[in-house]
C-alpha cells in the first residue's frame, strides 16, 4: 500500500500540470458562465468556477515554479507578457492620478485592477499548458481532446436551436446572473459561451485548426473523426451568424494552406484550399441567416435557400422562463409592448421590429407610460444597428480615450463612460486595437502587440524546420488562427472575452512548444 501511495505521489509531482491542463481544455469551453458570486456590487463580471480551476492550476505552476520542477528558460513570452504587465500597471496608475479618468474611489479603483487582474489570468494559462508539455505526444493528444470538446460545444449548441436547451449569456447585467434563458426562432446560438461573438471566435480558432489536420493525418478513421468533427463546428459557425468570424475563418484557413504548399506543393494546397472555401461559401449562402447579413452589406438578395428550425413547435413555458431574442434582424430582444402611436423614423436593416423608448417626457409622465418613437442615427440607418453603435458612441470614445494620454491611455474599463464619475456595468469597444489604444495608450498597445508579434515570428521563422506533417500541420494551423483573431479584433473585443482568450492563450502555448519540440528533435 505504501508503495502504491509513493507511487501516486510521484506520478501526480511529475505529471500534475499536465492532468490540470487536461481539466481545462475540457472545462473551459464545456462549462456554462454560470457565475458563484459578485466581484463588484452592480457589475457584470462575476466570479465563476473556471477562474478558481484557472487560479489553482497556476497556484501549482508558481509552486512548481519555485521548487524547480518548471523552469522559465525556453519560453519566449515570459519577458515580454512581462513588460505588458508592467505598462498595464502603470496606466493605471496614471489613470487614477495623472488623467484622473478614475476616481480614487473603491468600486472605480476596484473595477479598474479587476480587469488588469483578467488580463494576468488569460496569460497564466499560457504557462500552465507551455510548462506542462515535455513531448510531441502529448501536443497531439491535447489536439485530440480538443476535438471532442469542440463536438461536445457542437452538440450542446444544436441542442439550444432545435431542442431549447437553455442559454448562459453575459450579454447584459441581468443575463449575466445565470438566468436560464431559450433561444427564439432567430436567436443567435451560443452554445456553452457568453455570447454568440465569443462562440463564433471559438469555432474560428478551432476549425483552422481542425479542418487541416483532418487532411494530412493518415488513418481514416482519423480523417473521419475530424471532417465530421469540423463540419458539425462549420455549421455551428453558420447558426452564430457572425460576420466577421466568418471573414476571419477564410483568412485564417488560406493562411494556413498558403504556408502548407512549402511542405505538401502548390497543387496539393491549391486543390483542397479550394474545395473547403467551394464547400463553406456554398454552405453560408445557402443555408442559415449568415447569407442574409452578408447580403445586407453587398446591397444585394439574400441567396438563402433553406433555414433549418427549431424541432419542437413550442418554447418551454412558465413563469421563470427567459427568452433570447437576438436574431439576424435585430440586436435587440423583441419588446411584447406596442407603441402607442404610428413610427415614422427610419430604421437600420436588421431591426425587423420598432421598440419604443420610454423615458419621462416635459409633461412629467412617469417614464413607465412615456412612450416615444426610437430615433436612430445616420450610420445605423446607412450600414445596420451594430455597426451604427461602433461608428457613433464605442469607436469614438476610444480615440477619446487615447487622446487624453496617448503614452498609456486612460485606463482599464474607462471607455463606456459618458461621465468620470459614471459606474458602467459592461465594457465594450468593439474593436480591441481601438479599446488597447484608448485603454493603455500606445505602449500599452505596443508591448501586448508585441506579444502576438513573437507568436507569429517564432511560428514563421522555424515551421520550415519542422519535418512531421502533423506537427507542421499545428503549427501553421495556430498561425493562421492567430491572423484570423487579428481579423476578428477588428469588429469585437477577442481578447477580453473569457473564454476565447482562454482558447487563444492555451493554443499559443501548444503552438510555442510544438516548436520548440519539433526543431529540438530535428537538430538532434
Amino acid at each position: 500500500m505504501s508503495k502504491l501511495l509513493s507511487r501516486f505521489r510521484t506520478a501526480l509531482d511529475e505529471h500534475i500540470l499536465e492532468y490540470l491542463s487536461f481539466v481545462l481544455l475540457i472545462f473551459i469551453p464545456l462549462y456554462p458562465k454560470i457565475p458563484l458570486a459578485d466581484i463588484l456590487p452592480g457589475y457584470i463580471v462575476r466570479l465563476r468556477l473556471d477562474d478558481l480551476l484557472i487560479g489553482f492550476a497556476f497556484l501549482i505552476w508558481f509552486i512548481w515554479l519555485l521548487r524547480g520542477k518548471v523552469t522559465l528558460s525556453g519560453n519566449p513570452l515570459f519577458i515580454p507578457m512581462l513588460v505588458y504587465i508592467a505598462v498595464g500597471f502603470i496606466s493605471s496608475l496614471s489613470a487614477i492620478f495623472i488623467t484622473k479618468t478614475v476616481p480614487p474611489e473603491p468600486l472605480h479603483v476596484g473595477k479598474m485592477f479587476l480587469h488588469f487582474a483578467r488580463r494576468i489570468e488569460y496569460f497564466s494559462v499560457f504557462f500552465v499548458f507551455f510548462s506542462s508539455i515535455k513531448s510531441l505526444a502529448q501536443i497531439k493528444k491535447y489536439v485530440y481532446v480538443a476535438a471532442i470538446v469542440l463536438l461536445g460545444v457542437s452538440i450542446y449548441g444544436f441542442g439550444q436551436k432545435y431542442l431549447y436547451w437553455p442559454a448562459y449569456s453575459t450579454m447584459n447585467r441581468e443575463f449575466s446572473k445565470g438566468i436560464k434563458l431559450y433561444l427564439t426562432e432567430h436567436a443567435r446560438v451560443l452554445s456553452t459561451f457568453g455570447g454568440h461573438y465569443d462562440l463564433a471566435a471559438y469555432l474560428m480558432i478551432i476549425l483552422t485548426l481542425f479542418i487541416p489536420i483532418a487532411l494530412v493525418v493518415k488513418k481514416l478513421t482519423h480523417k473521419l473523426l475530424f471532417a465530421l468533427i469540423s463540419l458539425a463546428g462549420f455549421w455551428l459557425l453558420i447558426l452564430t451568424v457572425s460576420r466577421t468570424s466568418f471573414l476571419a475563418y477564410l483568412v485564417s484557413i488560406t493562411t494556413v494552406f498558403f504556408l502548407l504548399a512549402q511542405k505538401k506543393g502548390w497543387l496539393w494546397a491549391f486543390s483542397r484550399w479550394f474545395v473547403v472555401m467551394a464547400i463553406s461559401l456554398s454552405i453560408m449562402i445557402s443555408f442559415g441567416d449568415l447569407s442574409e447579413r452578408f447580403s445586407r452589406v453587398l446591397k444585394i438578395d439574400s441567396l438563402r435557400i433553406a433555414v433549418l428550425t427549431p424541432l419542437k413547435k413550442e418554447p418551454p413555458k412558465g413563469t421563470n422562463t427567459a427568452y433570447l431574442g437576438i436574431g439576424t434582424k435585430s440586436d435587440i430582444p423583441p419588446s411584447t409592448q406596442k407603441p402607442t402611436g404610428p413610427i415614422q423614423t427610419a430604421k437600420p436593416a436588421d431591426v425587423y421590429e420598432n421598440i419604443p423608448e420610454f423615458g419621462s417626457t416635459a409633461q412629467g409622465v412617469p417614464s413607465t407610460l412615456a412612450a416615444r418613437p426610437r430615433v436612430y442615427s445616420q450610420n445605423s440607418v446607412q450600414y445596420d444597428l451594430s455597426t451604427g453603435i461602433r461608428l457613433d458612441y464605442t469607436w469614438p470614445k476610444a480615440i477619446e480615450g487615447f487622446a487624453r494620454n496617448p503614452l498609456l491611455g486612460s485606463g482599464y474599463s474607462t471607455l463606456t463612460k459618458a461621465n468620470i464619475q459614471d459606474f458602467t456595468e459592461a465594457e465594450s469597444t468593439d474593436n480591441d486595437f481601438l479599446r488597447a489604444l484608448g485603454e493603455t495608450g500606445l505602449l500599452g498597445f505596443l508591448t501586448f502587440y508585441v506579444i502576438i508579434a513573437v507568436i507569429c515570428w517564432h511560428a514563421i521563422s522555424n515551421f520550415g524546420k519542422i519535418n512531421d506533417i502533423f506537427y507542421a500541420t499545428v503549427v501553421a494551423a495556430l498561425l493562421g488562427a492567430t491572423v484570423g483573431l487579428l481579423v476578428n479584433a477588428i469588429y469585437i473585443d477577442v481578447f477580453e472575452a473569457s473564454k476565447v482568450a482562454y482558447t487563444f492563450w492555451i493554443m499559443a502555448a501548444i503552438l510555442l512548444a510544438t516548436i520548440k519540440l519539433s526543431t529540438k528533435k530535428a537538430k538532434t
